[in-house]
């Protein structure tokens, strides 16, 4: 019986299937996609509600991932990284996470984790960085990311940011939320993102 939660991961790895860039094609078929599901309890998050314009802003080849996600937002296992302490309340009031496949996540997956980030509007993600090369996927446009020593840059719908490991990046949204899809290899994949020094002299 197929359950959401497989549903879940179909949708997902459908959506990863059908976009055209190559760094996205190799690390899709770098996937074993025949995971084991894990059991885990719900945990909603207060920026879940941001889901329901995220699916109406999400462009078509995105919107049946992004509707199962919006329709059953309180039966997945959604997660924080970052306390009050990190970057205040109202950043974690409109921030969370749900890990798809990984050491964490509803499938258990020891080379990749994979899954999806909120950020409601008008939210700086500071200047952070990791290990894991990471690729994203924003499903809803608008958002600006920044990489290294970089500008901010708006990137649209479907366009992949491809961060490589230890490089210092950071987004902030502006009147929409961002709703991206991430992928995190070639490193440890619960690792709590180091925060980069210029961020705590204030930059960013």
């Amino acid at each position: 019986m197929t359950t959401k939660f497989d549903e879940l991961l179909g949708r997902f790895h459908a959506y990863l299937a059908s976009v055209d860039d190559a760094l996205v094609r190799d690390a899709v078929a770098r996937i074993d996609w025949d995971m084991p599901a894990r059991v885990l309890e719900p945990h909603p998050l207060g920026c879940l509600h941001h889901l329901d314009r995220a699916a109406e802003l999400a462009p078509a080849q995105a919107k049946p991932l992004v509707q199962l996600l919006a329709k059953q937002r309180n039966d997945f296992r959604w997660g924080q990284t970052y306390g009050e302490a990190d970057f205040g309340k109202a950043f974690l009031d409109n921030y969370g996470w749900l890990e798809v496949f990984g050491t964490r996540g509803h499938f258990a997956n020891d080379e990749v984790a994979a899954g999806l980030l909120i950020l409601g509007p008008e939210i700086v993600y500071p200047d952070h960085h990791h290990v894991a090369e990471e690729i994203y996927i924003p499903l809803t446009g608008g958002t600006e990311w920044r990489m290294g020593e970089g500008d901010f840059r708006k990137r649209g719908a479907g366009e992949v940011v491809h961060h490589a490991s230890n490089v210092n990046h950071a987004m902030r949204t502006a009147n929409e939320p961002l709703l991206a899809l991430y992928i995190w290899r070639g490193g440890p994949l619960a690792q709590k993102s180091d925060i980069a020094a210029t961020m705590a002299q204030g930059r960013g």
